[in-house]
Order: C-alpha cells, then sequence, then structure tokens
C-alpha cells in the first residue's frame, strides 16, 4: 500500500470521530432453529440483522472499531427492530433513516446447512435502496476514516445516486473509498448496466474486495487467475485487492507489490454465510488498530470461520478477546 492509504487506515487521526461510515442494505434475517433441517420441515426461526453493510458496520463495533451505518428501514416493527438492534450493536445509526414512502426493510429466510443452503431474500420496494443523495451528511463522511460501499446499494435509484453523493464527499474530504463488490445480478436490470456502474465506482476507490464472479462484473473473466485481477485493478486510486476464493482462500495485492495468500481456518461449518462480513470488518478494525496487513487478513480469516461456525451471523461477530481465543487455539 501507499504511505498515504497505510497512515489513513493504520494510525490514528484526532480529527477524524469515525473509522469507518458503511453505506447500504440493513434488513431482518430469520435462521432456522433446526439444523440440516428441509424449510418446509423448520418449526421456527430466530431473528436477527442481515445485511452486509450492517454486518461489517456491527463486526467493526464489536472489536472496538468507531463504525456507522448509512441506510433506511421502513417505518414499521422491522424498522425499528433492525435501526434498534444495530444501535445496541454500538453502531452509529443517526443516519439510519425510517422511511415511509411505502418501502419495506428487506427479509431473508434461510434454512441453516453448510452446504446447499435454502435462502429466500425479499427485497420487492427494498427500504435501503430509497435512500436518496440529501441523505448523506457531509459532516459525517468529513468525520470518516474510510467509507465502505456495498455494491448493491448502486443497483437502483436513488440509492445510486446517494452512493455518488458520498463518493463525492469522500473525494473532497479526505476519505478513502473502500468498494465490497457484493454483486447480486438478479437486483440489476441488466449485465451491461451494472458493468457500467461498477466500472465507474471501483476507479474511486482505494481498496476492492471480492469474489471471482464479482470481479467479473468490471469485465475481468472469472477464470482469470487472481494475479490478473490484480493487474487490472490496481491502476489509479485502487491501492490494495482482496480477491476471495471461498474454501481455497483469499489472495492480497497492494499496489507496491505485496502478494500473499491467507488460508481458511478448518472448522465445523453450520451455515456458509456471513463469512465475507466478517473477513472484511476484522481485516478494517485489525487495520484501524494499527495491525500490518498480513496479520490483519489473518484476523479476518479467523473471524470468517468463527461466523460459519455459528448459528447467527451479527450475534456471531466476535469481540477482540473471543477472536484471540480463537486464533491461539488455530496457531
Amino acid at each position: 500500500m501507499s504511505d498515504a492509504l497505510l497512515d489513513v487506515l493504520t494510525r490514528a487521526d484526532p480529527s477524524r470521530s469515525l473509522d469507518a461510515v458503511c453505506l447500504g442494505r440493513v434488513g431482518m434475517d430469520l435462521y432456522a432453529r433446526e439444523h440440516d433441517t428441509d424449510l418446509a420441515d423448520v418449526t421456527g426461526f430466530e431473528k436477527h440483522v442481515g445485511g452486509s453493510p450492517a454486518l461489517i458496520s456491527i463486526g467493526m463495533a464489536k472489536l472496538g472499531a468507531r463504525a456507522a451505518l448509512i441506510s433506511r428501514v421502513s417505518d414499521d416493527a422491522i424498522g425499528h427492530f433492525v435501526k434498534q438492534k444495530v444501535k445496541a450493536y454500538g453502531v452509529d445509526t443517526q443516519s439510519v433513516y425510517l422511511d415511509t414512502s411505502g418501502t419495506r426493510t428487506s427479509l431473508a429466510v434461510t434454512e441453516m446447512r453448510a452446504d446447499t443452503c435454502a435462502v429466500v431474500i425479499y427485497r420487492n420496494a427494498a427500504a435501503d435502496l430509497a435512500l436518496e443523495p440529501a441523505d448523506i451528511d457531509e459532516g459525517q463522511i468529513a468525520a470518516a476514516r474510510t467509507v465502505v460501499i456495498s455494491g448493491t446499494a448502486l443497483c437502483a435509484e436513488p440509492s445510486r445516486s446517494a452512493v455518488l453523493r458520498a463518493i463525492e464527499l469522500a473525494d473532497r474530504h479526505g476519505t478513502f473509498v473502500v468498494l465490497d463488490l457484493d454483486y447480486r445480478a438478479y437486483t440489476w436490470a441488466s449485465t451491461d448496466q451494472a458493468r457500467d456502474v461498477y466500472a465507474q465506482v471501483a476507479k474511486q476507490a482505494a481498496m476492492l474486495v471480492g469474489n471471482r464472479e464479482e470481479f467479473a462484473v468490471l469485465g475481468i473473466p472469472e477464470s482469470a487467475a487472481a494475479q490478473d485481477v490484480a493487474r487490472a485493478c490496481l491502476n489509479g486510486r485502487t491501492e490494495l485487492v482482496l480477491v476471495k476464493d471461498g474454501g481455497a482462500g483469499s489472495e492480497v495485492f497492494t499496489s507496491c507489490g505485496q502478494h500473499f495468500l491467507q488460508e481458511v481456518f478448518e472448522v465445523d461449518v453450520i451455515k456458509p454465510f456471513g463469512a465475507g462480513d466478517a473477513f472484511l470488518s476484522t481485516i478494517l478494525a485489525s487495520l484501524f488498530d494499527g495491525v500490518s496487513l498480513q496479520q490483519a487478513v489473518r484476523r479476518g480469516a479467523g473471524s470468517a470461520a468463527i461466523v460459519v461456525s455459528a448459528s447467527s451471523c451479527d450475534n456471531a461477530m466476535p469481540s477482540v478477546a473471543e477472536l484471540d481465543t480463537f486464533l491461539a487455539l488455530h496457531s
């Protein structure tokens, strides 16, 4: 990484009251109580907070980082629950707005399986996609070291324009942009539209995170080697690229030529989702604490393992003590 990005990520700045502002979706997840059971036979569910940006902010807050969330939720019982729950984890929710236009907070209903896990997501008229440019508080962006953008927030208006406004303000105030590609084809009008929008935003991000399918939306063949993905992305403002590859681990590349592989930790997997959010939240929180990049990524892999071996995502995001204990046992 360049000295500029390293300074922002690893050195405290008294003029910045926030480490990260996460922008994008937040919702309610209903997780099956019975494990390895078909949804038709499940007798009950546990409610939790879901949505990558929300989980990333929760993961950072539980590790001591100063995190905020920008989103919208419906002005109803579910929206109120979600906002209150996120705040209870220590996340600043002043920019989680109650939407009264008839939208609904996203809902995910899931089985609890290690493989072939059925997940049904309801995002018709999603409240978070009603986020508007006027919702972006310039003072909040200026107060943060980083803005973490979820690619899903780019799929529709007015949320897309809100993201572009946040990036514009980040550029004005020297706040670095982290783009979690988070590409979900079904949310876009067309692949061409997604490619055009992602290409525009990716060029303005200091850090890019995604898997091969997600990087493919930038026009990089899904079969490309991780080095080729990094070579295509490490130009202009982008200084750090994380290429996730599921059970094969992750590869990390910097504009200064650093490259390493982080393997996954072997655990008994209960569910396949939540790992990426734990991974990114822990990497950022660790860097904010002055940890080296390679050690931060190792800690991220540890958090990912903890979350996939638990029955929730939000509650399972580890504290510093829980993560340190896990890593000591898996050294």
